[in-house]
């Protein structure tokens, strides 16, 4: 097929349609018919991983902060150790500390929500790579208290923005086929990231001002991620719907998503990648995405149903008790007989391990099994190991190997169900138009949730007692299943199209 009929398909298709409905005019039927399938796409798998690389090494990035962190605080309060005169903090400038990269989250989801469609999932991801790079540096050389919480904040701003961009571009750059274990090997980068914390932090920890190596240890990472997707397209998908809004050069932002395409997909596509992009245009057009999205369409129909979808599984994510249990596992394993002076590093590493390993195997079977599946199958065992603890702090307490157990179950369900699939749904669900909104949002739930379980869980704690909070998390986590049920669909195999058409 020469160039010149590769533009005269494309510029027909996108303009065959009713501008004012997005829909096209000559097609009386929907494009997405019930029972229909797409054939398999044709892909490289040399050519796919680039587009989940270098996104994920964000992901790495915020595991790696959650890891080196908890040691950085052990090295900063140190008189010896700290090299510093400000290491006297009080319990308040600790939690400043381990929460700024937490606000520094939220404020980069505001800033998503204002910009994401605009500049793009790519540019993004280069803004989220500059605000790691400057805050890893100015967190590593603070010479006061203040600017150490400015350096935490700003890498805060660069979490909040790959986890609102980096699921997203891997959604929209994937082939159907593997687009879930694409996005969840971004959550395996997360907890490798975390463990690679810890690792490195229990290295530097015994150092003059190791905190400062911790920091500075990651910063060529952000650099090559900045680089790689500077490289990388931008998402085909972004530029057809640009394009179907006029947003821009019709013919150039389509003869661009063929070009994203056919690097992404590798040399298989060559000859079908505009075949393809016809295709997305089309169903595009059909389900209306060629009409201009406003922020009250957010709150209705189908992103509606979208954003319930996505904000009930982040929260949901979180408030059945995740950070909760994790920062409780140190003086669980101490009632079994670990010491926490010596052993709560290698403790840390080790529960990373177990979530690196689940993780690993909820990649390999998402798009076999289904994402339905394992949510039931990890939420189920999730109840089962919330009132395994419960119990254990009311009535066995003299049983220190149920409360391990329990803890152990946990962490591999979680890993298994809501860690993967939260993030995994959140960037599939949308439809396109408010795709970068609607994340934005779920983005602000998830992380405003945590910051709201974190600071609660020691009061609650307080006032009822560890075994009534874990029995609280357990119930909760029926709720989830009733949720999973009811609500959230499966999405094993379908394009982003077809998600949209045949799921909301």
């Amino acid at each position: 097929m020469v160039f010149d009929s590769e533009k005269q398909s494309i510029v027909s298709l996108g303009q065959s349609g009713d501008s004012s409905s997005g829909g096209i005019s000559s097609v009386k039927e929907p494009l997405i018919k019930e029972n229909h399938h797409h054939s398999p796409e044709d892909y490289s798998v040399l050519a796919a991983i680039p587009s989940f690389l270098f996104p994920a090494l964000g992901a790495l990035l915020f595991g790696y902060e959650i890891g080196a962190t908890s040691c950085a605080i052990i090295s900063i309060k140190s008189p010896i150790l700290s090299g510093v005169s400000w290491y006297n903090l009080t319990p308040v400038d600790v939690g400043i500390i381990t929460s700024g990269s937490l606000y520094g989250a939220l404020i980069g989801s505001i800033v998503a929500f204002s910009v994401a469609d605009t500049i793009g999932r790519r540019k993004e991801l280069i803004l989220a790579a500059f605000f790691y790079l400057v805050g890893a540096i100015v967190t590593s050389v603070a010479p006061v208290f203040s600017v150490l919480i400015i350096g935490r904040l700003m890498y805060g701003v660069g979490i909040g923005l790959t986890m609102h961009a980096a699921p997203m571009y891997i959604a929209e750059t994937s082939p159907s086929q593997i687009r879930g274990r694409m996005i969840s090997l971004k959550e395996f980068s997360t907890v490798i990231g975390m463990v690679g914390g810890y690792g490195i932090g229990s290295l530097w920890v015994t150092v003059i001002s190791g905190w400062r190596y911790m920091y500075a240890t990651i910063i060529p990472v952000p650099v090559i991620m900045g680089i790689g997707m500077c490289w990388l397209p931008a998402s085909p998908r972004w530029l057809l719907l640009r394009s179907l809004q006029g947003k821009g050069n019709v013919e150039n932002l389509q003869q661009g998503a063929i070009r994203s395409l056919r690097r992404l997909r590798g040399s298989v596509v060559v000859d079908s990648a505009v075949e393809q992009v016809d295709e997305i245009l089309a169903e595009l057009s059909s389900v209306g995405e060629g009409k201009e999205a406003t922020l009250g369409e957010i709150f209705q129909g189908k992103c509606l149903k979208a954003l319930t979808i996505a904000g009930g599984l982040v929260m949901l994510q979180q408030i059945t008790g995740q950070p909760s249990v994790l920062y409780y596992a140190p003086s669980i394993l101490q009632t079994a007989g670990f010491s926490a002076a010596t052993d709560a590093t290698r403790i840390s590493i080790l529960l990373g391990v177990l979530k690196l390993v689940m993780t690993g195997v909820a990649v390999i079977v998402i798009d076999k099994v289904g994402r339905r599946p394992l949510l039931f199958g990890g939420v189920s065992g999730m109840v089962v190991s919330l009132f395994l603890l419960g119990s254990y702090y009311i009535f066995y307490n003299t049983v220190p190997a149920v409360a391990v157990v329990a803890l152990l179950l946990y962490v591999g369900c979680y890993q298994l169900s809501f860690g993967p699939i939260g993030w995994l749904m959140i960037s599939e669900i949308f439809p396109l138009k408010l795709r970068g909104r609607g994340i934005s949002i779920a983005v602000l739930v998830n992380f405003g949730t945590n910051a709201l379980v974190t600071f609660a869980f020691s009061p609650l704690k307080e006032l009822f007692g560890a075994g009534v909070l874990f029995f609280g998390f357990g119930v909760i986590c029926v709720v989830s299943l009733f949720f999973i049920y009811f609500i959230v669909p499966e999405t094993k195999g379908l394009t982003l199209e077809e998600i949209e058409a045949k799921c909301l």
